[in-house]
């Protein structure tokens, strides 16, 4: 973590040494309507007069520039003026021989993604530029992965360090506030797209050194009344990042979901893992990240992983040979259930998975919901937009392989 912060420190440095192209830094006039009262040092005054008599400026930058200044005119304890403005920023003061040793100018500055802090110049004192360094926040929000099956959902929350977080519900959804965490990058784009039945929609605004994350209700949650909100967390050692997910538990714990998945899975043929079926399969497996894919679908915990273990089971039964196969040449027996555990911890590489897995979206899920639902099991962490191109690009696979057929099923 230490290694990230500074390496952010560093860039904004060189950003702020080369300037931002056509900032222009505003000038304001911070003077109190009222001098300060005579003191013995206006009889020696005159044994410097460009320091008691002459302009007094102050010039304010940040770093990183651009940041949200307050500025606070102080004397004897009592506020006298106040401006907001944004850095670079050039403050115009009292005459020194106006001002008393008491007065003081207190600049907060505040940027998204960093710390705040203030910083006290004396009106009195020789100082006539200051820059202020912003230490970046101890913590970043890389991503959010929504998971959708059968009736139940999940939020995953992955971050740099351990989070501090408050869940606040309401009646159109619930909030989620990462005390002292900024927001990726990349993050807007991964929240794009998000849905289901419980989730209509994920957004992200920094709040000073706070993120809040909104979660809105769908049309499944009615008004979230019948919605149980658990959280867990996990240490990722792996990638060295935190996970915090929330999960959506419906009142009746999805019973009757576990009901119809069970027969969903008896409906699934051969037909539906072999031939142009396979060719999908293929191809979508290649045009997702291995790793990613293979965290996806590795049991976690997750309330995915007994849908996705009696998957790999159907898969076995269906595949020729009743084998569950993988890419490298191996192959398992789903009746035994060492093997079935093998093949589970390797489930990225069987061959007929990827295509089973939509066959089984297909046979629960409303036609509007099954390419998010698919990306939601395989691709959780990767945004909508991007799996969607992947899941275009195989589905032509496969209407070529049939002949120029349709298969539009997670249109």
């Amino acid at each position: 973590m230490g290694r990230r912060i500074a390496a952010a420190a560093v860039g904004w440095v060189v950003l702020a040494c080369l300037g931002a192209p056509g900032a222009r830094a505003e000038t304001l006039e911070l003077v109190p309507d009222e001098q300060a009262g005579w003191s013995l040092r206006n009889v020696f005054a005159f044994l410097r007069p460009g320091h008691f008599y002459g302009p007094r400026r102050l010039e304010v930058e940040t770093t990183p520039p651009g940041a949200t200044l307050d500025v606070f005119y102080i004397r004897s304890g009592f506020q006298k003026r106040y401006e907001q403005a944004t850095a670079p920023v050039t403050l115009i003061l009292p005459k020194r021989i106006q001002a008393s040793s008491r007065d003081s100018v207190s600049v907060r500055a505040t940027a998204d993604g960093f710390r705040q802090q203030t910083v006290r110049v004396p009106v009195s004192s020789s100082q006539d530029r200051l820059l202020i360094e912003l230490a970046p926040l101890p913590n970043t929000l890389r991503a959010v992965a929504h998971t959708y099956f059968s009736g139940r959902a999940s939020l995953g929350f992955l971050l740099d360090e351990s989070p501090t977080i408050r869940v606040q519900q309401k009646d159109r959804g619930f909030s989620v506030i990462l005390a002292e965490t900024a927001r990726a990058p990349e993050l807007g784009e991964a929240l794009q797209g998000i849905g289901s039945p419980l989730v209509a929609g994920v957004d992200a605004q920094q709040l000073g050194e706070d993120l809040l994350v909104e979660v809105d209700w769908g049309p499944a949650a009615a008004n979230g009344g019948s919605v149980e909100l658990r959280s867990r967390q996990h240490h990722d050692h792996v990638r060295d990042l935190y996970r915090f997910s929330i999960d959506l538990v419906p009142a009746d714990r999805g019973a009757a979901a576990v009901e119809q998945a069970r027969r969903a899975l008896g409906r699934i043929a051969p037909s539906d893992v072999t031939g142009c079926a396979a060719v999908f399969d293929a191809a979508l497996r290649d045009a997702l990240d291995p790793a990613a894919l293979a965290r996806a679908l590795r049991p976690a915990g997750s309330f995915t992983d007994p849908y996705l273990r009696a998957a790999l089971r159907r898969l076995g039964e269906v595949a020729p040979g009743g084998r569950i196969r993988l890419a490298d040449g191996s192959s398992y027996r789903p009746e035994v259930p060492l093997e079935l555990a093998a093949a589970a911890s390797q489930a990225a590489l069987a061959e007929g998975y990827l295509a089973l897995l939509r066959r089984f979206v297909e046979e629960l899920e409303p036609a509007r919901h099954r390419a998010e639902t698919l990306r939601s099991l395989i691709a959780p962490e990767l945004a909508p937009r991007r799996f969607a191109d992947a899941l275009a690009a195989a589905e032509a696979a496969e209407q070529r392989c049939r002949g120029g057929g349709a298969h539009a099923a997670l249109r």
